[in-house]
This record gives structure tokens, C-alpha cells and sequence, in this order.
């Protein structure tokens, strides 16, 4: 049988929370401590704060088997800091002064780690399949995560950053996953001793003293990683340690630049084997033995029969591509459809598909001379408006491509046209997208160019595009052209582009700010089909629209207001929005829920409830500033800076006390939600970030 039990969610607040309360979100617990001591599995929220033993939390947090401790993980756990240090008797090393022990089958996701004691860990974690995923590790006394035993753990898209000791060290029989990981300002970026035998894949190790360190027995495999600029060195072999630097079968893709003493320093008591590694021969010491990936019989352009596609997800657009001669694999019959590409080799894929008018002609680039190998296709590309080079007059050809400038080139290059940036709410991680880009990915998403693997709702626009999600593109770039027919994939994002419509909004000036909150289920019209944009919003429709909008973690505890029962409709999303700092009620313990909303009440709230900072003390002048009440002015000024207020028709007249539109509310709950980036700019000539007499 399928267990469809619901994972409970517990939550837990260090400012607001007490260890007495049920840790539900209107009543958090106060410490981690508390609620790890909750029935496995759940899921732990954390908010905001500092979890520390001056908070009443018991050194070291022990996270049991099935549990999942969430905080922050878009922005890498910033403002969500664990810091401490207990004694951890460790089956394999004795006792050890750590913050956090992972458990088997555990998830740490999005949090800052700090542990500042000497010879302090972050995170331990003993003979347990483990996720750490998305945090920083930080100022450790010596290093940011350590595994031992039989560890396995999936290491992903983590910080470790000025740790003493080192980022992360794996010892005694730990395997596991680290993956695109930036490792930074260390003593040793990675460092694997004993019989570790991990697969470290598409890191960046920049500015350590040493970037990767192995010792006695540690058999890692390295797969294109970036290896830059570390003081001493990038990659330290020791005693017995044998890395897999690549074999003739399959290239390693590393790369090392810019290291002080050496790339490569193999101290240990046989050679190394390197196959497609980037690096500086005379930064090399020790033995290491050069080869060239082989293959007996070469593959032809036109053999699908590469042997590293079978099963892989883009597997049919890399064979469509192939048959049409406009991709190949390697001589050793790879394809390496998850390594990344270089901007030359996409322009070379490029000149090849596509046969275009010349729109530019684009002044030599510096940096590709004309006996180049992709010279006349970068050429090409650049005159059909696919590319174009840098403001210093360089193109960069052996610099990785990212997502979102693929996408962006393929668009401009078919002059397609006609995205609404409303269809972004698709992608969970949409405020990633540049705001130069939100147009054309918005374009690419309607005309059904974009492949998202493994979640089509996950863009990842600012990571190297790989080799096979080029295919994809191209392919589908093709489809869109007329050119091919098209795969049946699960990975094509596919929208409705039909957005909500309105009887009563064309033309109004409200419509695009509407229209974005309604795409995004954020707000909804009435049963005749109508919006009704200059009706006021009464405070309880307020309460509602910013508790769905931006579902606030609590700050405070929750209110019972004597007007509102609990059989209100709107009672639930009121509790969600005053507890998380939105709306507050009066001094005789009303909310008053008809009542309608102020503007001036609608800036207050969403910078308290945002918790938003201006840049400056610089004061703001409206032409009836005189009008803002003095307790206001501070929010005012914060809201202006980040573009919050609207104002219609009059850009310069605030107009704090008149009663705010459906319109007017919609507009700026937008802005808001532009400015924690959830939501991608309009441009309106009435929002407003500074204003002169």
C-alpha cells in the first residue's frame, strides 16, 4: 500500500515562538531544539533568526531519521544563522565539538551553519544517506561539513566559505554526490582521506590555499569542475590517493586556472592518468601521464550510437539533431550530453542549423583570431543576431554558455515576439531571471522552446546550459521554425497563455498589474466577469490578497479580533496576515473587516510586513506631502525607493488618506512582490521611486 498520510509541517520562530506552543504556523515553537523532538517525518520551517544558545537552543542539533529542516534556500540560507558547538562522540572519530549531526534519510536545506568554537564542524554526518542542500557553512572553527563511515551523502549548490580548516572533508568509507558547489576562502577548499570515494561534479573551488587535497587511501572522481585561482594550489595528491582525472572513454572536463604553485601537485606513490583536463603543463608536478581520449572505430556524424544517450532524457533531440548532421558526438563515441558548452561551440551548432539574412556586422572580435577553429561560424552567428561579444570588444569563446543566454540568443536570433511575462509565474524560481531576459524567456516559454529536466517548473536560467539541453533547444527552435515536427517530451514547458480576462479592464491603467497578480491566482474578479478596478477594497479583502500573496511566516502571535468569528470567510487569511506583520487591528480589539482600505494604510503594511529598508534617509516630496502623517513618513520613503507606490493619474500626488481602488491595491501588491523579485517588472509611468517638487 501507498502511504498518503500528509508530511506534517511544524514551524519554529526564535522571536515570536515558544516551546510551549503547538509549532503550528500561527504558534511556532521558539527553538530547533523543541522541534526536533516532534514525530518523524516532518518538515521544520524555520524563520528568520539566529538559533543559538543564548536562544535556548542544546548544542549539537540532532536531526532524526526522516526529518527535513528548511529555511531559506533561494538566497542560501542568508538571515537563517545556526551557531553553536556540543560534544558529539563519533563512532569512527570519538568525540567532536559540532553544531548539527545528520541522521539517515535527513534533508538540510537552506540555512547559514556557523560553528565557532576551535576545531568546530558544521555538520556531521556518520554512515547516513543524507541531502545538504542549498546552505552556507561559514566561519567554522574547522570545517563547514564532514562525513565518515559509510556516508552518503548528496551534496548540492552549497557555500563554504571561510571555514579554518577547510569547506568540506569527506574520510574513512564516505561516498556520495558533491555537485555544484562553490567552495571559497578556505585553507582547503575539499579535502579526502582515508577510503572516500566521492563523485565531485561541476564545483567551483576559487581562492583557497589549496582547492582539493587527498590523502592515504581516497579514490574520488572529478568531473568538470572549475579550479581558479587558489593561492597554493588547485588539486593535492598524497600518499596512496588516486584521483580519476578521466580515462580514454571519458573525459574529465576540469579545469584549472590562475593557481599560485600548482594545478596538479601529485605527491603519491604512483603516476596519474589525466584525459580532457584543462590546465597548464608547466603548473604541473609530479607524475601525471597525458592521454587522448581513443575510440577503434571513429563515429560519424550521423551514427546515433553514442554510447552515453541511451536512456537519457534528451536522448531523441540529440539523435534528430545528429541525423541531421547539425551536432556530433566525440571520437570516443560520447556525446557527454550533461557536460557544458563553450560560447564557440554553440556558435558553431548555430551557423550550422541556421541559414539567416545577415543583420549586423559586427567589428572583429578580439580575442578570435581568423585562424581560430569556430572563427567563421562565430561570424556567422553574430551576423544572423543569435551572439554578440562584450563591451571591451571580446567574445570569450571558451567561456561556458548559461541557460538563460542560450534561450535569450535563440529568441533574438528568430526575431520571435509577443511573451507575456505573466506566463513566468510558471517557473518557482522566476525572480533568478535577469530583467533583461524576462521578455524573451517569456517568449521562449509561449512558443514551447523551453526543456526543463527533471521539473519543468525549476528554469535554473543562471546555470552552464548542457550539451543536451542545447539540443533541446535547437530542436525545438526548429519546431517552432516549421522545420521539424515534434517530440513527444514531459520536459517542454507548456502554458496557457490564455491569462485571465476581464470585461471591464482593456485599456484601464491598472491592467497589466491586474492581469500579473491573476495569472498568478493571486486575485480574482467577480461572477459577471468583471474586475471592478475602481471599486474600494475593504480591509478583509486586504488581509486576504496579501495573505495568498506572499504567505508570511508568523512574526507575532496571533490575534482573535472581537468583529471577526471564525466562521468569516476571510478569517483564516486575516490570521495569516496580521500574525506575519501585514495588518494590524485597534485599540478596542477590532479589525473592523468592512471598513474600507487606506492607501496610505496599503504602503504601511506591505513595508512592515516585508520588513523592507530604504537606501537612504533622504526624504520624499509629493505635492501633498504635507499630508502623511509623521509616524508614516519613514514608510513612505522605503516604499518609494523600491518602487512600490502607484499613483494615477497624478504620478506626484500620493494622496495618503483617500481610500485605496481594487486597482490601486493590486498595482502595488505587485510592485511588492517585484521588489522581493517574485514577480518580473512592468514598465508603468506611474510607479514611482523618487520624487521633486
Amino acid at each position: 500500500m501507498v502511504n498518503t498520510n500528509p508530511i506534517a509541517t511544524f514551524y519554529v520562530n526564535p522571536a515570536t515562538g515558544k516551546d510551549t506552543n503547538s509549532g503550528l504556523r500561527q504558534s511556532p515553537f521558539k527553538t530547533l531544539t523543541r522541534a526536533l523532538k516532534v514525530s518523524s517525518p516532518a518538515i521544520i520551517q524555520l524563520a528568520t533568526g539566529t538559533y543559538s544558545s543564548a536562544n535556548q537552543e542544546v548544542f549539537p542539533l540532532i536531526i532524526p531519521e526522516g526529518v527535513t529542516v528548511i529555511g531559506n534556500e533561494a538566497n542560501k540560507g542568508a538571515g537563517i544563522v545556526i551557531s553553536g558547538s556540543g560534544e558529539y562522540p563519533s563512532p569512527s572519530f570519538g568525540v567532536q565539538n559540532v553544531t548539527l549531526v545528520l541522521l539517515n534519510q535527513t534533508s538540510l536545506r537552506g540555512v547559514t551553519v556557523t560553528n565557532p568554537v576551535a576545531k568546530g564542524t558544521g555538520v556531521w554526518i556518520e554512515s547516513a544517506a543524507t541531502q545538504v542542500a542549498n546552505n552556507t557553512f561559514t566561519n567554522c572553527g574547522r570545517e563547514g561539513v564532514f562525513t565518515s563511515g559509510s556516508a552518503k551523502p548528496a551534496i548540492l549548490d552549497n557555500v563554504f566559505l571561510q571555514n579554518a580548516a577547510s569547506g568540506l572533508f569527506m574520510a574513512r568509507n564516505s561516498k556520495g554526490e558533491v555537485l555544484r558547489n562553490v567552495l571559497q576562502k578556505n585553507p582547503l577548499g575539499i579535502a579526502i582521506s582515508d577510503f572516500a570515494a566521492p563523485i565531485i561534479t561541476h564545483n567551483k573551488l576559487s581562492d583557497n590555499r589549496t582547492a582539493i587535497a587527498l590523502s592515504r587511501n581516497a579514490r574520488p572522481v572529478l568531473r568538470h569542475n572549475l579550479i581558479l585561482k587558489n593561492t597554493q594550489g588547485g588539486l593535492l595528491v598524497n600518499e596512496n590517493a588516486v584521483p580519476d582525472l578521466g580515462n580514454t572513454q571519458d573525459v574529465a572536463g576540469n579545469v584549472f586556472s590562475d593557481n599560485g604553485g600548482f594545478d596538479i601537485q601529485n605527491n603519491s606513490t604512483q603516476p596519474l592518468i589525466s584525459v580532457g583536463n584543462q590546465l597548464n603543463p608547466t603548473q604541473v608536478k609530479g607524475q601525471v601521464n597525458f592521454l587522448a581520449a581513443v575510440i577503434d572505430q571513429p563515429i560519424q556524424s550521423t551514427n546515433t550510437n553514442l554510447v552515453d544517450i541511451a536512456g537519457h532524457w534528451a536522448a531523441a533531440f540529440v539523435e534528430a539533431l545528429v541525423n541531421k548532421g547539425l551536432i556530433s558526438g566525440f571520437p570516443d563515441g560520447t556525446f557527454a550530453p550533461n557536460a557544458p558548452i563553450t560560447r564557440a561551440q554553440y556558435a558553431a551548432i548555430i551557423a550550422k542549423t541556421f541559414n539567416l539574412p545577415t543583420k549586423n556586422q559586427p567589428s572583429p572580435f578580439k580575442d578570435v583570431k581568423s585562424d581560430f577553429w569556430a572563427a567563421s561560424a562565430i561570424t556567422k552567428a553574430a551576423q544572423m543576431g543569435f551572439i554578440s561579444g562584450f563591451p571591451d570588444g571580446t567574445f570569450r569563446p571558451g567561456q561556458n554558455l548559461t541557460k538563460v543566454q542560450a534561450i535569450v540568443s535563440v529568441v533574438n536570433g528568430l526575431q520571435l515576439s509577443g511573451g507575456s511575462p505573466n506566463v513566468l509565474s510558471v517557473y518557482r524560481d522566476r525572480a533568478q531571471i535577469p530583467s533583461y531576459a524576462t521578455n524573451p524567456i517569456a517568449t521562449a516559454t509561449e512558443k514551447q522552446l523551453v526543456v526543463n529536466y527533471p521539473a519543468t517548473d525549476q528554469l535554473e536560467p543562471l546555470r552552464d546550459i548542457t550539451r543536451g539541453e542545447i539540443a533541446s533547444l535547437i530542436y525545438q527552435a526548429l519546431v517552432t521554425s516549421g522545420q521539424e515536427k515534434a517530440i513527444a517530451s514531459p520536459y517542454i514547458v507548456k502554458v496557457d497563455v490564455a491569462l485571465p480576462t476581464f470585461t471591464d479592464l482593456s485599456g484601464h491603467w491598472a491592467e497589466a498589474f491586474i492581469h500579473g497578480l491573476a495569472n498568478m491566482g493571486m486575485t480574482h474578479g467577480f461572477a459577471d466577469g468583471s474586475y471592478q478596478p475602481n471599486k474600494p477594497m475593504t480591509r478583509a479583502q486586504y488581509a486576504a490578497l496579501v495573505a495568498g500573496a506572499f504567505n508570511p511566516a508568523p512574526k507575532r502571535p496571533a490575534t482573535e479580533f472581537i468583529d471577526v468569528p471564525k466562521e468569516f470567510w476571510a478569517y483564516q487569511a486575516l490570521q495569516i496576515a496580521a500574525s506575519g506583520g501585514f495588518v494590524s487591528g485597534f485599540s478596542d480589539r477590532t479589525f473592523r473587516p468592512d471598513q474600507n482600505v487606506q492607501r496610505l494604510q496599503v504602503i504601511v503594511s506591505l513595508v512592515n510586513g516585508l520588513a523592507l529598508s530604504a537606501n537612504n534617509s533622504s526624504d520624499v516630496t509629493y505635492t501633498d506631502s504635507n499630508t502623511i502623517p509623521e509616524y508614516a513618513r519613514k514608510a513612505v520613503i522605503t516604499a518609494t525607493q523600491n518602487k512600490i507606490v502607484v499613483n494615477h493619474p497624478d504620478p506626484k500626488l500620493l494622496a495618503p488618506t483617500r481610500e485605496a481602488t481594487r486597482a490601486e491595491v493590486a498595482a502595488m501588491v505587485y510592485q511588492a512582490l517585484v521588489a522581493i523579485q517574485r514577480a518580473p517588472s512592468i514598465n508603468s509611468p506611474y510607479i514611482i521611486s523618487t520624487v521633486s517638487s
